[in-house]
């Protein structure tokens, strides 16, 4: 049997030492202590496999010491043990979360079953923790999506919540970045104290350094008061700093000396102040763009930009529309007191293939938008705001063209921007042996198809190259992906 580790506190010498023996035939590394205080001790030293514990110590009741365990190392295995035992006491030490009770006097074979229950309970509870973690995570701390670039956003948070290191979150406007930052608050050891969020970009310039540090009374018109400022509140917290690069470079100054020493002065004071700070930035924009235009500090980007978090925009997380606009529409559904169970299937793929140029915010405005103005049981297509549908492909706006008319246009139009990004080679040599798509007199064809059919071909002539074939067809690689995952749910439909 794998061997394991276990404390055993039995303030008998005789039994200690017989029980010790039995857990040794069963490949147990036993730890023998006599008192609750010397068991803790040892608990927090080296935290055990399995914690045999008798109820009455001469120092503490055990069930006292289960308490403890149960809140500072519940992976900890208990069993308890006691020569005095009732129904009662057994029941109250499982509902604490004892694995097991033995009453005294019992015998090696019956302490055996106990421990290698206890061991075979501990492995598949360890088999489950590991499944689950390997499973993609849909929701969390906030965030909704099991894309592999959130995925990939979700493990970062895991990685850095516990550092003390600066994290500076990235991404288009409406994607999260707030949500980022709570996330990363949530899941560090600070999560019990103030959670801070300053937008530099919608306060007066002339207000900002008193909303971060604070004021005395006095120190400008309209202090009628001392206030505390951002850093203050957020003391033994996080303190989230969002379109920081709106921040004029004088104050950006002043920013960095709190950053690398945590004290700071209020606006008008005469005294430095010192707080224990975690900071977190966030900003729309690229920030060495910012450094380089010299709008942004080079030495505060540094300081910042430590751990970069670089969340992904809408339009590239595939089926994670599909997922948040279900959820938001449970949600408002309720509020609104309406009846949506879902969305018909022309509606998702609608979805589906919209850009969302404003993000997750946007995608919540239209949700909303069609709860408020309509109640049915499904949302169907012609439910979406017309900025949507105006910016969808649309199959019939050349209805009275032939199908062979609409494919030559479409693939002759598309065709002509081939070479129009080529990346530094000869637009000649990019396709000096293509031939033309084929096209026939058939029956009017869907304009995805015709489209699908032509970047795949880009995709053919350039040997699987989708960055290659995206500037060859003058679009964005993330659109052809984009294409790929809603053809998948247009095929079952042809």
């Amino acid at each position: 049997m794998a061997e394991f580790s276990v404390i055993l506190v039995e303030d008998s010498l005789s039994l200690g030492a017989l029980y010790s023996e039995y857990l040794c035939s069963e490949g147990g590394d036993v730890t023998l202590v006599h008192l609750g205080e010397d068991a803790l001790n040892e608990i927090n030293r080296q935290p055990p496999d399995l914690l045999v514990l008798d109820i009455k110590l001469p120092d503490m009741s055990g069930m006292d010491i289960l308490a403890q365990v149960q809140k500072t190392h519940p992976d900890i295995t208990v069993i308890m043990v006691t020569a005095h035992g009732t129904v009662d006491i057994a029941v109250d030490a499982m509902r604490s979360g004892a694995f097991d009770f033995l009453m005294k006097p019992f015998d090696s074979k019956r302490l055996a079953i106990t421990v290698r229950n206890a061991l075979k309970q501990r492995q598949l509870v360890k088999l489950v923790d590991s499944y689950e973690k390997s499973l993609p995570k849909t929701n969390y701390q906030g965030f909704i999506g099991e894309s592999l670039a959130m995925q990939t956003v979700y493990k970062t948070i895991d990685c850095v919540a516990n550092s003390k290191a600066s994290v500076f979150i990235s991404g288009e406007s409406g994607t999260g970045k707030e949500v980022c930052a709570q996330a990363i608050h949530q899941a560090g050891p600070r999560n019990q104290k103030p959670f801070i969020a300053l937008n530099c970009a919608s306060i007066p310039k002339d207000l900002i350094e008193s909303q971060i540090f604070g004021h005395t009374k006095g120190a400008f018109t309209g202090a009628v008061n001392q206030r505390d400022g951002a850093a203050t509140q957020a003391d033994g917290g996080t303190l989230f700093l969002d379109e920081l690069c709106e921040m004029e470079l004088e104050l950006q100054s002043k920013l960095l000396r709190f950053i690398q020493t945590g004290v700071f002065r209020r606006v008008g004071g005469s005294r430095d102040e010192k707080v224990d700070v975690r900071f977190v930035s966030a900003t729309n924009k690229d920030p060495w763009e910012q450094v380089v235009k010299g709008e942004f500090r080079e030495d505060l980007y540094y300081r910042l930009h430590v751990i970069p978090v670089e969340l992904p925009p809408l339009r590239e997380r595939g089926k994670d529309v599909q997922l948040i606009a279900k959820k938001l529409l449970i949600q408002y559904t309720k509020e609104e007191s309406k009846s949506f169970k879902g969305f018909s299937k022309q509606a998702e793929n609608a979805l589906q293939q919209y850009n969302w140029p404003g993000n997750v915010r946007q995608l919540q405005n239209v949700i909303r938008q069609i709860v408020v103005l309509n109640d049915a049981q499904l949302v169907e297509y012609d439910m979406l705001p017309v900025q949507v549908l105006k910016a969808l492909p649309s199959v019939n706006t050349q209805s009275s063209k032939t199908g062979a008319e609409i494919n030559q246009l479409n693939t002759a139009d598309i065709m002509t921007h081939l070479p129009s990004q080529a990346d530094n080679v000869p637009q000649q040599a990019q396709f000096e042996d293509a031939s033309p798509v084929a096209v026939d007199d058939g029956p009017i064809e869907a304009l995805w198809k015709t489209e699908k059919r032509t970047i795949e071909h880009a995709i053919d002539m350039c040997e699987g190259n989708i960055p290659k074939a995206a500037a060859m067809l003058d679009i964005s690689p993330s659109t052809i992906y984009r294409k790929k995952q809603s053809w998948d749910d247009m095929e079952p439909q042809t």
